[in-house]
């Protein structure tokens, strides 16, 4: 392959491509094969004058790639996405560019993948409610991959502006999800709470959560921002990407250390130990998984794009 004729995967091919079960099944077995190793460069952040780029490189197997996003600060007007990007992928023994995937729909695939999977071994199997912070692209796409492995009966959309509340009920309504307006006060009744949001500061008192409910954080991977308080980390069972990102990049865990929660308290596990089966998830307490967003999960969900989209067509 030259250059001038690496493939372009967009949107609408990665999401024809890659199912929701077929994201958590990939990302699963990858983990079992040990892609999540915890000791990839961590992203690096480039400030630009309108906002940032982000880059994140890494390997999994016999596959390389790195992801370019970009993240504007709001100069282009709300019509622009906040984040768009490109994911190049490369072959993995000659380092031969593959492709080049949209990077937008690629990181809701695989961050929206990593929540249901962390879900699948967290929340019980009667789960059929769920609390949805957050109004982005992210949490429709948290309601539906939450929803391939926990079908859900009721979901609570918490937002701060009505007009976009509207717009994902209505884009759930679509998909067959019952969806409502919510309020935090709803935490009370879901068994799953997904944290989606660009918020610095807890968004629930985590007091208010049903003993067995399963939280999911994605929003942020700054240390100095949160979703969830501290008594949460405290008292659940935490499961994290790895600890070695979460130490660093998840204000989530690190600012409930700084506020006295042990750091053996604060991280009962990482998420290949829980698919491994080797985290005791109590009974009678929250589970928390708190992600930041590893270049690991591109890969993986990226190299399966490959293969299912260009397969057919034989490129050489």
């Amino acid at each position: 392959m030259t250059t001038s004729t690496i493939p372009w995967i967009d949107a609408a091919s990665l999401t024809r491509a890659l199912p929701w079960l077929r994201v958590i099944d990939t990302l699963e077995s990858a983990i079992r094969a040990g892609a999540s190793r915890g000791d990839l460069p961590a992203r690096i952040g480039v400030p630009v004058s309108a906002g940032e780029l982000l880059l994140m490189p890494a390997e999994v197997g016999a596959d390389v790639g790195v992801k370019v996003v970009s993240v504007h600060h709001g100069s282009a007007g709300p019509a622009v996405p906040r984040i768009q990007g490109v994911h190049l992928a490369f072959d993995g023994a000659s380092l031969t560019p593959t492709a080049v995937l949209e990077a937008r729909t690629l990181t809701l695939l695989r961050t929206a993948g990593l929540s249901a999977l962390a879900i699948r071994h967290l929340a019980p199997g009667t789960a059929r409610s769920l609390a949805l912070f957050g109004t982005g692209p992210q949490s429709v796409a948290h309601a539906l991959a939450i929803d391939s492995v926990r079908p859900l009966e009721r979901v609570w959309v918490i937002g701060r502006r009505p007009e976009a509340i509207e717009s994902v009920v209505e884009q759930l309504d679509s998909a067959g999800l019952a969806a409502i307006p919510g309020t935090p006060a709803d935490v009370r009744a879901a068994d799953i709470v997904a944290c989606c949001t660009t918020a610095a500061d807890p968004v629930f008192d985590s007091r208010a959560l049903r003993p067995r409910a399963t939280v999911v954080a994605v929003g942020s991977h700054s240390p100095t921002r949160r979703e969830v308080d501290a008594a949460l980390v405290r008292t659940a069972t935490v499961i994290v990407e790895s600890r070695a990102s979460a130490l660093t990049q998840a204000g989530d865990i690190v600012i409930a250390i700084d506020e006295g929660v042990p750091v053996g308290t604060a991280i009962d596990g990482d998420l290949s130990e829980l698919v491994r089966g080797d985290v005791a998830v109590a009974a009678d307490c929250p589970r928390l998984f708190k992600s930041v967003g590893e270049a690991w999960a591109d890969v993986v969900i990226a190299s399966a794009a490959v293969r299912e989209v260009l397969a057919p067509t034989a490129v050489v």
